[in-house]
């Protein structure tokens, strides 16, 4: 019986990871234009797809109260100088830090820039 545990394990440790989908303008709009709720956000970042060839992220940041102030940003996987290379726009974002804000430049995918999604209501 060792044997097959054996080669269970290595099975499974020699799949290789899934692949991100492929995500198009529609789609891309439709998640941007999304409602979400910061409370079940329990991952801070996600990798959402792949648009154009460029690996699309989600990121969830909140401030020193999380998650009331939590901000959703969907964003390129890119540094902010290879945005125009990815077909992207730089956006400074203000990003919650502790009881402030500041700014924080993300390449977003063009066809997303100014869509901002809205927090679901608040649960009590």
């Amino acid at each position: 019986m060792p044997f097959v545990a054996g080669s269970i394990a290595l099975a499974v440790a020699a799949s290789p990871p899934a692949r991100p989908p492929r995500l198009g303008d529609a789609a891309l709009l439709r998640f941007a234009r999304s409602r979400f709720d910061p409370f079940a956000r329990t991952d801070r970042v996600r990798v959402l797809g792949v648009h154009r060839g460029t690996v699309v992220v989600v990121d969830y940041p909140c401030g020193d109260v999380c998650p009331a102030y939590t901000k959703r940003i969907v964003h390129y996987d890119v540094p902010p100088e290879a945005c125009a290379r990815v077909g992207g726009t730089i956006v400074n974002e203000l990003v919650p830090r502790g009881p402030a804000v500041m700014a924080r430049p993300y390449c977003e995918p063009t066809v997303i820039v100014g869509i901002k999604p809205r927090p679901s209501s608040p649960r009590r």
